[in-house]
């Protein structure tokens, strides 16, 4: 049985100063956990929170309201130490997926004088964004829903958007708006999308949006497996905790935010939060050292046969994969600021990733993998090529991400790929296979972006990982890559 520390909730109740949209496993780890800190410092405050869920699980709002917005949070060091946090500044939680009246009180919320900042964690996929050229897709069904009736909106950018054309209506100045997704340039894109949709619907609005809001970026990182009854077991057998709405994760966690809130925000440095002038190269580091390791983990790992982080990291051959693409793909790609240790930090991840008391499914991480591959493997891929370096690992991580999108995985009665382009893929699995199929996967425009897709030598990379993976298999062809490095 682990050590436990337990770190109660200080008393007294902050009052709401945030709203969050995506009220997931990641922001009541990692967001809601430095709140609830500087809270427990201060005793009061102004920096509440109200979090929504906009498309799915009602069931855990309904859980948080009965719990007064009370839930616990694990930090694992390890299977031995264990810290049980109790969270207490989530003091509204609503579902607004059917567009009912939570919908309107959500807005009125946003719209309130008393929210100076809107926080989100909705996917790469919830901005509604081509994720090749980061312009928003006006043909995206919420989009196009929101364009007709701005006033009931379903996407974030355009529930976004709809509160703030109320408060400029109401003479109340714009809040900020912070992505926490997992983007590169996630302010910038954020923007691009409230403002794409704004200069669809209004122009002075548009204007507004622009002169008026501010869209800082953010880089997070914590790792958050998704919550199920194997987790929830091992909380009420090893910790005594009995909370349908608990969350675990590793101990380590990170935020760096570009420090630019005109109505204010919480003294977050005072708990560790990095404030920066520009955070890009945090954003860089992260998306192609950790969440592009945690791709090819995914889609090369169950290929592999293995089912989660700590399995595949634990794979020799498969760990050597990933201390290469660290070292020669993706560390090369990055200009980081004096002082920051990348390799140390490569080195740490793949501790982190061994962190066997966290249990993360490399489905889930596969999951979304259109909306994700050209910030992590994609436009480093661009880098590299254009300085004469190798693609090898990111060529195998592209042949394996088309593997298991259009064939099922060993063992496995049924196909199902949890993508929004899982129909496109389905089209071309049907009509395609061998060199056409990678073909057809590459000329994706909504993926690769042409000036990487008409590249020979990618191109080529990617056919030859291809190939080599149909001839031997997962586990061959990586102990074939071992012997040769």
């Amino acid at each position: 049985m682990p050590v436990v520390q337990r770190v109660p909730s200080v008393a007294g109740e902050a009052e709401v100063g945030i709203v969050h949209l995506g009220l997931g496993a990641f922001h009541r780890a990692h967001q809601a956990v430095y709140l609830q800190r500087n809270h427990n410092r201060h005793g009061q405050g102004h920096w509440g929170l109200c979090s929504a869920n906009l498309r799915s699980n009602r069931a855990l709002v309904e859980q948080l309201r009965e719990q007064q917005g009370r839930y616990a949070v694990a930090e694992y060091q390890d299977r031995e130490q264990v810290t049980l946090r109790d969270i207490t500044v989530l003091r509204e939680a609503l579902f607004v997926g059917d567009g009912g009246h939570e919908l309107e009180e959500l807005l009125q919320r946003m719209a309130n004088p008393q929210t100076r900042i809107v926080t989100l964690t909705v996917t790469e996929k919830g901005y509604c964004l081509n994720p090749a050229t980061g312009q928003l897709r006006l043909d995206d069904p919420a989009i196009v829903h929101d364009l007709a009736t701005p006033g009931t909106p379903r996407s974030a950018p355009g529930i976004v958007l709809e509160a703030l054309r109320r408060r400029r209506m109401a003479g109340i100045p714009a809040f900020t708006v912070l992505c926490c997704d997992n983007m590169p340039d996630n302010g910038q894109r954020t923007r691009q999308a409230v403002s794409g949709l704004a200069a669809a619907q209004d122009s002075e609005l548009a204007q507004w949006v622009e002169q008026q809001v501010a869209f800082p970026g953010c880089m997070v990182d914590r790792i958050v497996p998704a919550m199920d009854a194997q987790a929830f077991a091992r909380l009420e057998q090893q910790l005594d905790c009995h909370d349908r709405a608990a969350v675990v994760c590793e101990r380590f966690s990170q935020w760096v935010i570009e420090d630019h809130f005109p109505q204010g925000r919480p003294d977050w440095e005072v708990e560790g939060v990095q404030m920066v002038a520009d955070v890009r190269p945090f954003e860089t580091m992260k998306l192609r050292l950790l969440n592009g390791s945690h791709s090819l983990l995914a889609y090369i790992g169950l290929l592999a046969g293995h089912e989660s982080v700590y399995e595949a990291i634990s794979d020799p051959d498969l760990l050597a994969f990933i201390r290469r693409y660290m070292n020669q793909e993706a560390a090369p790609t990055l200009d980081m600021p004096a002082g920051i240790d990348v390799a140390g930090y490569a080195r740490d991840l793949c501790t982190r990733f061994a962190n066997d008391s966290l249990q993360h499914r490399l489905r889930q991480i596969a999951m979304d993998g259109s909306q994700k591959l050209p910030q992590r493997w994609l436009q480093g891929a661009g880098q590299l090529l254009d300085a004469g370096r190798s693609i090898d690992c990111i060529a195998l991580g592209v042949a394996a991400w088309i593997h298991t999108c259009t064939q099922p995985l060993a063992g496995s009665a049924m196909h199902v790929v949890d993508d929004p382009l899982s129909a496109t893929f389905a089209d071309l699995a049907g009509r395609f296979d061998g060199a056409q199929l990678v073909d057809a996967f590459l000329d994706l425009e909504q993926v690769f972006a042409a000036q990487l897709s008409t590249q020979a030598a990618f191109r080529d990379a990617v056919q030859g990982a291809y190939v080599a993976l149909q001839r031997t298999g997962m586990s061959q062809h990586l102990k074939n890559l071992a012997a040769h490095t």
